[in-house]
């Protein structure tokens, strides 16, 4: 897994589809549902009629842990749910990136809310990181 300042993303050998299963999987493992799926590829065809390579936003949404940061300020839910992408790139390799709700958070400037920025994050790096890196990987 590859981390950088806002998010964490792997390579695949998995198709797109199955590493659209994989993920969605491994964030329910997490507490994660998926609340709202956005094709781009679809998207973009029927809005511009402009072809992209396969390219999907899930919005993953922890609701315990939404809640509390909702509680805290309500304003967070402008930075909610948090995106994983799955997308082919140009060599035609699944990527599946997730978001860092620590640097998500951080513009926020409110420290009561890192608690809840952290575990959130280590729960989408466990996904990550749980993310088979074949099929044959895959249970």
């Amino acid at each position: 897994m590859e981390q950088h300042d806002y998010g964490y993303t792997v390579q695949t050998s998995l198709d797109y589809a199955a590493a659209i299963a994989a993920v969605t999987a491994a964030l329910k493992q997490e507490g994660f549902g998926v609340l709202t799926t956005i094709d781009m590829q679809a998207t973009f065809k029927a809005k511009l009629n402009a072809d992209i390579a396969p390219y999907i936003i899930l919005g993953a949404c922890n609701p315990p842990l939404a809640q509390q940061a909702l509680t805290v300020d309500p304003e967070i839910g402008l930075l909610l749910p948090c995106n994983v992408i799955v997308y082919l790139n140009d060599a035609g390799q699944t990527i599946i990136s997730a978001i860092n709700p620590e640097a998500m958070f951080r513009i926020m400037h409110r420290d009561d809310l890192t608690v809840i920025a952290q575990e959130v994050a280590a729960r989408l790096r466990r996904v990550m990181a749980a993310l088979p890196a074949s099929a044959d990987e895959m249970p």
